[in-house]
């Protein structure tokens, strides 16, 4: 069976999010997803529509949502489909509901210096998400996050206390997976904008994707 995919796109404009909803859609369909394209919160509504996808992508951010459109999309992840976003987009700057950080293993709470010069080190080096791949630095916004404490971390950054010194040396998850009920979910803070979807940043979140979906 093919699998299906149901990318949901929209909000700020920074992140550029009907060009990297169209990177997104091209890289599951060289692994022969079905896509669909949503520019409307409102189908996260229904758990009964989304629960016939493999995997929900929410590209959407510096907005809000109502508890309505996130009890439907945890009832589909906890009966099997697959969440899986990147940077801003399920980096839950979505306001309106706890209940979606709770969802998505955490959320974005700054980014010091704005785009900076900084280090990704892979965690687990054994996990097919990660494996293979060595660190890396790029320049980009560094998420400062809050995190649930039960996430898988696959990939930190060290803040260098440079803009922050009350912040030095801490250890922040960039990319991470974890579970709501039967449903996996993956996340990876890299990729502001389209062009930086490239190299390993491009890698993690392919791979991501797979990891999710059902």
């Amino acid at each position: 069976m093919t699998p299906s995919a149901l990318i949901v796109y929209g909000g700020y404009a920074g992140h550029e999010p009907e060009k990297t909803t169209g990177l997104v859609a091209g890289m599951l369909g060289a692994l022969d997803f079905e896509t669909v394209q949503v520019p409307e919160l409102a189908p996260l509504a229904d758990a009964a529509y989304l629960s016939g996808f493999d995997l929900i992508v929410l590209n959407w951010s510096v907005d809000t949502v109502t508890d309505e459109q996130v009890a439907g999309l945890a009832a589909a992840v906890e009966r099997g489909t697959g969440f899986a976003g990147w940077h801003g987009g399920q980096g839950v700057t979505l306001e309106g509901s706890g209940s979606l950080m709770f969802l998505a293993g955490g959320r974005f709470v700054a980014h010091p210096g704005g785009k900076v010069r900084y280090t990704v080190q892979m965690a687990d080096r054994q996990h097919p998400i990660t494996a293979g791949l060595d660190d890396f630095s790029l320049h980009s916004e560094q998420y400062y996050m809050l995190v649930d404490p039960s996430n898988h971390v696959l990939a930190t950054t060290t803040f260098s206390g440079e803009f922050h010194p009350w912040r030095k040396d801490v250890v922040m998850p960039v990319a991470f997976t974890t579970m709501h009920d039967r449903g996996r979910v993956f996340y990876s803070s890299l990729g502001h904008t389209a062009d930086e979807l490239a190299g390993p940043v491009r890698e993690i979140l392919r791979r991501g994707l797979i990891w999710a979906a059902r």
